[in-house]
């Protein structure tokens, strides 16, 4: 057994403050179980970082991006430490590593931070004198100590970064789905869990929208190989998906009615484009039918972007829905939400039945 647990809580495990004494009675639980230091990436409760993200665009509609990491950050640190409270009071011993403290070093984008260095000896440190350490998930530093942020939805990502520092060779990723599906279960009838899926198959999901896993977490994972565990984050908390480097073919489809699919006057337009959110670190597919681009869904502002760099005019044309079969994407635009939901139903329907092999794996 690994010295150290690595588990992540996203923000759905905290409807409301009661959430924070539940999972701390379960973590005791599991502390008395184990016997061994766990480190803990938490997000913040549902609301609190739009919350904050208006306040911020009230006193300034267009914001400088170390403004927008340092300030909406704060919203899982406030979590963090709610958790703290309840740890404490639960009996355990528990502290809360912000961004500047936890040993991650990443470059200066601010929105959509890289990591440049891991250093273990922080968590280390901490998890020598405390059961728990708590980590508010997207949290870095740059080189000068600032505040970074690893993106929308990237507590995944710390907790595999966590993981990657301490040598763990597991992560269990905790949300309010027990693991990826065969399209999203709250806009398809009939999605499906799929038990275990490749690191590629996952990561190209992600990609193209699916909500369940931050995409670069994947792909970090793979490079330390490091398996991804999902969880439900209600007790009996049970296993779904297995991530790792191997797993059988899988097949779904993907909708995210955030995401948008841009058109340009011209394909050079197009990759100029691609080229600049790539290189911004911001998730988005070129697809083939076009000079069409995909920015997939998360906190962006895509016309104040296109100014600060200086792109070439686009105009949206729907959003896309996204067959997955293996390694092949094959993307259809709708004209709005009502329509997107309407086509992934059909394309769902006509998905081949899977297999689904038996995982095995103990509860919390």
């Amino acid at each position: 057994m690994n010295d150290y647990a690595v588990l992540k809580f996203g923000g759905s495990t905290f409807p409301d403050l009661t959430a924070y004494a539940d999972l701390a009675a379960a973590l005791r639980r599991r502390a008395e179980e184990e016997q061994r230091p766990m480190a803990v990436v938490v997000s913040a409760m549902p609301g609190e970082t739009e919350k904050l993200r208006g306040q911020l665009h009230e006193v300034n509609p267009q914001p400088e991006d170390a403004t927008v990491a340092g300030l909406l950050t704060l919203a899982d640190t406030v979590s963090a430490q709610l958790l703290a409270a309840a740890l404490h009071r639960a009996g355990l011993t528990a502290t809360v590593l912000a961004g500047h403290q936890q040993g991650l070093v990443t470059d200066s984008t601010f929105m959509w931070a890289k990591a440049t260095r891991l250093e273990a000896e922080p968590l280390r440190r901490a998890l020598d004198k405390h059961q728990i350490v708590l980590i508010p998930g997207g949290q870095a530093a740059d080189a000068q100590g600032r505040p970074t942020w690893l993106g929308k939805n990237s507590s995944d990502l710390s907790a595999v970064l966590v993981a990657a520092a301490l040598g763990t060779d597991r992560v269990e990723i905790h949300s309010d789905v027990d693991g990826i599906y065969s399209a999203d279960p709250n806009m398809v009838t009939g999605a499906r869990l799929i038990p275990e899926v490749t690191y590629d198959t996952a990561a190209l999901m992600s990609l193209y929208g699916a909500k369940v896993l931050h995409r670069r977490s994947v792909r970090t994972a793979k490079q330390h190989g490091i398996t991804l565990i999902c969880r439900h984050n209600r007790a009996p908390f049970p296993f779904g998906t297995v991530i790792a480097g191997d797993g059988g073919p899988a097949a779904g489809v993907v909708a995210n009615t955030k995401s948008r699919i841009l058109a340009y006057a011209t394909a050079a337009d197009a990759d100029l484009a691609h080229s600049v959110f790539h290189t911004e670190g911001i998730d988005t597919v070129r697809l083939e039918d076009g000079p069409h681009l995909m920015v997939v869904g998360g906190y962006l502002d895509i016309d104040r972007f296109h100014r600060l760099h200086d792109l070439p005019r686009a105009r949206t044309v729907g959003i896309p829905v996204t067959e997955i079969t293996g390694s092949r994407a094959t993307t259809h635009i709708a004209a709005d939400a009502e329509q997107a939901h309407r086509l992934a139903q059909k394309l769902h329907d006509a998905l081949p039945e899977p297999s689904e092999p038996a995982l095995g794996l103990r509860a919390l």
